[in-house]
């Protein structure tokens, strides 16, 4: 699978600048960071967005998360390591994400339980949040990227792939971690 272009965001510059600065007023929104962590990998994970299920799983590790907890998002209704307010988070973030599963969208119940557990201003940084990680998640599948080891963007090909992992990610001395970029 070939990258079909330079990343978006290298091609309009301007929109990785605005799409920084809806990370950094979210990240001030209130909502514990690990959580969001959570619910970009449990989005990430339904979009099939390899380069974001990778990243955040390396994010949460680096954050001290447990492997249990980081190995059983796509299952956290099935175990015991969540809160309950990192519960509504994740059924939201799954709602938003699935917009297209329900004839409601993001049902009632799903939306008060958040309320119970996030004020007015962490609730709208959660949702900010979680529909920027669907917009990261689709541009990434539009244009096929794939995850890159950290430390490898070299000028060495990727073995099976057509396109090096810097210019994959948008051109030289552009290293695969962390990516999306964060501010």
């Amino acid at each position: 699978m070939d990258v079909r272009m330079k990343h978006p965001v290298f091609v309009i510059p301007e929109a990785l600048q605005a799409l920084q600065a809806l990370a950094k007023a979210v990240h001030k929104g209130g909502v514990p960071p690990r959580t969001i962590e959570l619910v970009h990998l449990r989005a990430s994970q339904i979009n099939g967005c390899s380069v974001c299920v990778e990243m955040h799983a390396r994010e949460l590790k680096k954050a001290g998360e447990s492997d249990e907890r980081i190995f059983s998002v796509a299952a956290w209704r099935e175990t015991p390591y969540y809160t309950d307010a990192e519960r509504a988070a994740l059924a939201l973030s799954e709602a938003m994400t699935r917009l297209s599963d329900r004839s409601d969208a993001v049902p009632d119940d799903v939306w008060e339980d958040a309320t119970r557990h996030y004020d007015e201003q962490a609730l709208a940084a959660l949702t900010l949040s979680i529909a920027s990680v669907n917009l990261w998640n689709r541009v990434n599948a539009a244009t096929r990227r794939w995850p890159v080891p950290p430390g490898d963007c070299g000028d060495r090909p990727v073995p099976g792939r057509a396109v090096r992992p810097c210019r994959a990610l948008g051109g030289p001395g552009n290293v695969g971690r962390g990516w999306p970029p964060r501010t």
